[in-house]
């Protein structure tokens, strides 16, 4: 709302702020598609079009709008020079973008701007595309594609040599060669092209994806949707305060880790906080000294209080935060988000039962040295040493299982609550789960366009 403000800047904005709400299509699709001749930008906005039930804007649909008075001149122009003017494409376009389906259900620009100052008028009139994919590849190939293409004198329908070629017999037979598809002058009209895109591209920046053309068309649509269908960030400061859940030995220490030291976030993990209040013997470690004697639950407001008093200083304030080990149920993560401490990123690591019991129950640690151990994956070097490694009574399989079935009996309640986090394979290499943590961090967050 903010940015059709400061576009239009209404002389009376309340009445302006009241109709944009009304309107409600802050999410539908405003996508420009530029490139140059062969790159397949017509057939990318056509499936974009379909898949996001969209209107398709391309030039010729522009001229030949039989209800416009606009039109009306500029097809006369367009049928005599194929050239409009660009004052005359500008005002066709806002025409046809003040129309309801448009203002619904979003638009997409095929090829248009052509040039700077197409562009340019365009953003003078407060037309501002959310999204603009430029397609690229090199020029023999693009000379190569367009030397290829055949269209049906019947139909109008192009076909192409290698691409798309038609099966009947009696539709090849009378294919021909279309119009302006020479090799000298595709040369010139991607000389035209490649003057003219570099002095557009200016004209979006943060807002433009350039993807390869010259890969199958397919990939090129799934390129351009992914891209369509994710918000861009905004400009503002943003401080992390991730949440990381998921059984126990699902590695969300590990990662947290990870985060902290790559983006110097705080490691807020719930355990540690609670040992190092005892050990330092604050006022709230007294309180939770008897707990841990008698291996007891900490009840909930002694955890609350310790983890407010570590996110309330300012290392946290300032540089955001990675928190795991809380909360563990639907009230403690109520009680999270009522002091005020909601997470903008939570993840849940999912790992099988099986893969839980093989990582905890043989873990090992040699009481001479305190080295730790992994039956599996860090057998101990000499039979000596096996002889005497010793298992932490909490990584019993009984204790494990336990805290497993603890974890999952609350999950769906979890997940419920944070219906926007993300779902990830924790039973892989760490560094790969910690790339998709990273992605979820460091990019927006996709959101579906209906």
């Amino acid at each position: 709302m903010l940015e059709q403000l400061l576009i239009h800047q209404p002389e009376d904005p309340i009445p302006f702020m009241i109709q944009h709400l009304r309107r409600d299509n802050d999410n539908v699709p405003r996508i420009v598609i530029l490139g140059p001749p062969a790159s397949g930008k017509t057939t990318i906005a056509m499936w974009l079009c379909k898949h996001l039930n969209s209107n398709l804007l391309t030039l010729e649909s522009l001229v030949l709008n039989e209800f416009s008075y606009t039109a009306a001149d500029a097809r006369r122009l367009y049928l005599q020079r194929k050239v409009v003017p660009s004052a005359l494409l500008v005002q066709l376009i806002q025409e046809r973008l003040a129309k309801e389906d448009c203002v619904k259900r979003g638009w997409i620009l095929d090829g248009i701007p052509e040039t700077r100052e197409q562009a340019l008028r365009i953003q003078t009139l407060g037309i501002a595309p959310r999204h603009v994919i430029m397609l690229s590849a090199p020029d023999t190939v693009l000379i190569e594609r367009n030397l290829g293409k055949r269209i049906d004198p019947q139909t109008g329908e192009i076909y192409h040599t290698t691409f798309d070629w038609p099966p009947e017999s009696e539709t090849q037979n009378r294919l021909m060669v279309p119009e302006g598809i020479s090799e000298l002058e595709t040369a010139q009209k991607l000389l035209e092209y490649h003057r003219n895109i570099v002095r557009i591209i200016p004209s979006y920046p943060k807002i433009l994806k350039v993807i390869s053309a010259d890969q199958p068309c397919v990939d090129v649509f799934y390129q351009a949707l992914t891209y369509v269908q994710s918000n861009h960030r905004t400009n503002a400061p943003f401080t992390p305060r991730v949440l990381l859940l998921g059984p126990v030995g699902s590695g969300k220490s590990l990662q947290a880790a990870l985060l902290a030291q790559k983006y110097r976030l705080v490691n807020v993990g719930c355990g540690q906080l609670l040992k190092e209040a005892v050990a330092d013997a604050t006022t709230f470690g007294e309180h939770i000294r008897p707990y841990f004697e008698k291996g007891m639950a900490v009840p909930d407001s002694l955890l609350v209080k310790v983890l407010s008093q570590r996110l309330d200083q300012q290392d946290c304030i300032q540089r955001g935060w990675v928190l795991h080990g809380f909360p563990r149920d639907l009230d403690q993560a109520h009680l999270l988000n009522s002091l005020g401490y909601n997470p903008n990123r939570v993840f849940f690591l999912n790992v099988p039962f099986e893969s839980i019991m093989e990582r905890l129950t043989l873990r090992r640690t040699d009481p001479v040295t305190g080295e730790r151990y992994h039956l599996m994956y860090k057998p101990p070097p000499t039979m000596e040493i096996q002889a005497r490694l010793l298992q932490n009574p909490k990584d019993s399989e009984e204790r494990v299982k336990l805290k497993m079935d603890l974890f999952y009996r609350n999950a769906a309640d979890l997940e419920q609550l944070y219906e926007s986090a993300i779902t990830l394979n924790g039973d892989q290499d760490p560094y790969t789960v910690f790339e998709y943590i990273e992605s979820g961090i460091i990019n927006p967050l996709p959101k579906k366009i209906p």
